[in-house]
């Protein structure tokens, strides 16, 4: 669904110039010119995001925040102000307001913290269910004896106040998890910020989670309230912890034993409520004995711990977890009343799944690409899990051969669907080239591709890719250079 989002600007010109920037990012768009009208039309309907000015008739930007934070406290706000009244954006991201821009503003400083605040938005907004969940569009799917255990853990530890480490291999789920617990505790109805510390580039990441003052470092224009402070009284969740640098790691654990945070360049000590849940796949033991994490801060964070076991073993979870995935994804893709061969779900029962439940989920969706209309049989699932597991077969041939062998599998009636079976190829291969390319600039990646930001962040997801790591390590090729 397209994402919705409420603008309240009495500047009929701005507001006009600011919906139709949204809208040809494939936003949803309301205009309201009073701050009354804004929470009014907020309370009727369902929105993903509000984006305010502080000046405003009828209700000014601070109360209006203050308002809709007591009638919908899960709903983002992002403040709009002028230069001159950024200590009044403060106290609004204090009152609730989740990020302020500075006017005047670049578009794509506008569509880029859109999509982060969305993407936020929907991961403290969309139910997790736990167990089978056909019906849900995400869920902890399994029956197995390891996952029930799993289930009484979140129940046990779910309205605790505990900090929970979450550990398992990649592609295991993690992030599901936390959401779970976040969605199960009496902060269910506060904010849940989710930060990757493997996306965020290390010189870029003490400021993302404890803000900064003006002038702290070079770009540092103004002060900036970082992810704890936005989090307070609620729930954050740092992904990939393991990747933390040392500087970082000791800033982590002062902030888990005082309760409080300094901002970069600051001296305020500022008080955070936040519970915290992490999540890693490295091997931490090994990390502390080689130096490269802290032993305190590593019992710091695990005072529970949940381990997240690989697909390989919980076999008999597959089923269930095959028919989830298609049910999701058939609307999409537009399968009527899909189904799948038992001889192909005891094949998939039987792979190893190094990738885990992500890879089994991505080998589902292009089998469905591959079999509609028909039911997914074993050839269908034994040929995506065989193209998936070596380098694109568009690689070793030109354009033309690509196609040519494309179309005369769609005329043996190996294929049913030439274009989707060429997206499906070549989509992993565009992004990845793409990020690298633009030196993990996601608004850049996006613009070459002419996707909108929410979708280059869902692609990075769902193909597993950290931008600014691939982007350092991984130079494009010399022909793209």
């Amino acid at each position: 669904m397209q994402p919705r989002i409420l603008i309240v600007e009495d500047d009929l010109s701005a507001g006009a110039a600011l919906q139709k920037v949204l809208r040809a990012d494939h936003y949803a768009v309301d205009l309201a010119e009073r701050g009354d009208e804004g929470l009014a039309l907020a309370r009727r309907q369902p929105y993903d995001l509000v984006l305010t000015d502080l000046k405003l008739p009828g209700l000014d930007g601070l109360e209006l925040i203050t308002r809709l934070r007591a009638a919908k406290p899960k709903l983002p706000i992002i403040m709009m102000t002028a230069h001159g009244t950024t200590e009044t954006a403060i106290e609004a991201t204090k009152l609730g307001a989740f990020e302020y821009l500075v006017k005047p503003f670049e578009p794509d400083e506008l569509l880029d913290l859109v999509a982060t605040v969305v993407v936020h938005a929907q991961r403290m907004s969309e139910p997790i269910a736990i167990g089978e969940g056909q019906s849900a569009r995400f869920a902890i799917v399994g029956r197995s004896r390891v996952m029930q255990n799993i289930y009484k853990e979140i129940g046990r530890v779910a309205a605790t106040s505990a900090t929970v480490l979450i550990r398992g291999e990649t592609g295991t789920g993690k992030e599901l998890i936390a959401r779970a617990l976040y969605q199960h505790s009496d902060r269910a109805d506060k904010a849940f910020i989710a930060v990757n510390c493997a996306a965020i580039p290390e010189t870029l990441l003490e400021s993302e989670l404890f803000g900064h003052e003006r002038g702290a470092f070079t770009g540092a224009q103004a002060r900036r309230i970082g992810r704890f402070e936005q989090a307070h009284t609620g729930t954050i969740f740092l992904d990939e912890i393991g990747d933390l640098s040392p500087s970082t790691q000791s800033k982590l654990l002062r902030v888990l034993q005082e309760r409080y945070i300094r901002r970069l360049g600051g001296n305020e000590i500022i008080p955070v409520n936040v519970r915290v849940l992490a999540a890693t796949h490295r091997d931490l033991e090994t990390a502390i004995q080689e130096k490269e994490f802290r032993e305190d801060l590593f019992y710091r964070l695990s005072v529970v711990t949940l381990r997240l076991p690989p697909l390989s073993e919980r076999a008999e979870d597959i089923p269930d977890l095959t028919k989830f995935f298609i049910t999701r994804y058939a609307q999409d893709l537009g399968v009527e009343s899909p189904s799948i061969q038992a001889e192909a779900i005891t094949w998939l029962q039987a792979q190893s799944w190094p990738g885990n439940v992500r890879e089994l989920e991505n080998v589902v969706r292009q089998a469905l690409l591959s079999a509609r209309p028909f039911a997914i049989g074993l050839e269908h699932v034994q040929q995506v899990l065989a193209k998936s597991r070596k380098p694109l077969a568009v690689a070793d041939q030109t354009h033309a051969a690509y196609v040519t062998d494309l179309l005369a599998r769609v005329q043996r009636g190996e294929e049913h669907d030439a274009f989707a079976r060429m997206v499906a190829d070549l989509e992993p291969e565009l992004f990845t080239q793409a990020i690298r390319l633009a030196q993990g600039n996601q608004a850049k990646a996006a613009r070459w591709l002419g996707v909108t930001r929410l979708k280059m962040r869902e692609k990075l997801t769902q193909l597993a890719l950290r931008p600014s790591r691939e982007a350092a390590s991984k130079p494009p090729p010399e022909e793209l250079r």
